[in-house]
């Protein structure tokens, strides 16, 4: 199967579109799309959140030589590939062993039942359509109601579905009923005033700054911070059980456990 062929069926569900747009509204950076293109038919595949040395190994295992990522494998223009810096190690191992790249960034963040809208629900939010970014059918951030419950047993609950015992909680034992989550790295002052005008007893997210912890405790709310991977890998293994056995060629899924 061409390349070409495989592209055309991920894009189709989760377009780049929604980050050229995003990317051109918000002057934000991303690099979405096929990244290594080795012009070799495609005859296996590996879905990871991270073009790692894992990931790598398991498609060299698999015989797969393609590996798609949420996060871009390339980022920033490269001036030089170096097998002595680690980033530069990966990209050099694909292309000695034939390995291309397709990378889905934010547009797999915005895309409905993307990455964002699994968080969501793997949290428990019932109703999401109070969303606080919105783009072309896309949307990013989201406030809904979860079953009444403390705090503790959120977290609890947090914990188990998202296979992760790195969480950190923050602020009052208490009831939760009303939950607002932000994958990755979303939660910004913004995020914040639009969780708590939606009536949100608590935030989800990672990466989250000192000075929002600060803000989100002082503005009555509770905060739950996952690791970027956990919040990130739920949803994109949401993505490969739909979309991996409509490409054409045998799919896997490589986790990286131990950044959970």
């Amino acid at each position: 199967m061409k390349l070409a062929d495989v592209y055309a069926v991920i894009d189709g569900a989760y377009p780049k579109k929604l980050s050229d747009v995003y990317v051109k509204n918000s002057g934000a950076h991303d690099n979405s799309g096929v990244l290594i293109d080795t012009g070799d038919d495609i005859t296996g595949m590996v879905f990871s959140l991270d073009l790692s040395g894992g990931a790598i190994a398991a498609a060299k295992a698999r015989s797969a030589n393609l590996i798609v990522t949420h996060h871009p494998a390339i980022f920033f223009p490269v001036s030089a590939l170096n097998v002595q810096d680690a980033s530069g190690a990966r990209l050099v191992s694909c292309l000695r062993a034939g390995i291309c790249v397709i990378s889905m960034h934010l547009n797999l963040d915005f895309a409905p039942e993307g990455i964002d809208y699994h968080l969501a629900k793997g949290i428990g939010g019932q109703d999401v359509s109070d969303t606080y970014e919105n783009i072309d059918g896309g949307a990013y951030g989201r406030v809904y109601d979860v079953r009444r419950q403390s705090f503790a047993d959120l977290c609890a609950h947090v914990s188990k579905e998202f296979h992760t015992g790195r969480l950190l909680s923050y602020g009052a034992e208490g009831e939760i009923s009303r939950a607002a989550s932000f994958c990755g790295a979303g939660v910004d002052g913004g995020a914040i005033r639009f969780a708590k005008e939606h009536g949100a007893d608590v935030i989800v997210s990672s990466d989250v700054k000192h000075n929002y912890i600060c803000d989100i405790l002082e503005s009555g709310m509770r905060l739950v911070v996952l690791t970027h991977y956990a919040s990130e890998n739920y949803g994109f293994k949401k993505i490969y059980q739909k979309i991996g056995d409509k490409l054409g060629v045998p799919a896997y899924y490589h986790e990286d456990g131990f950044m959970l």
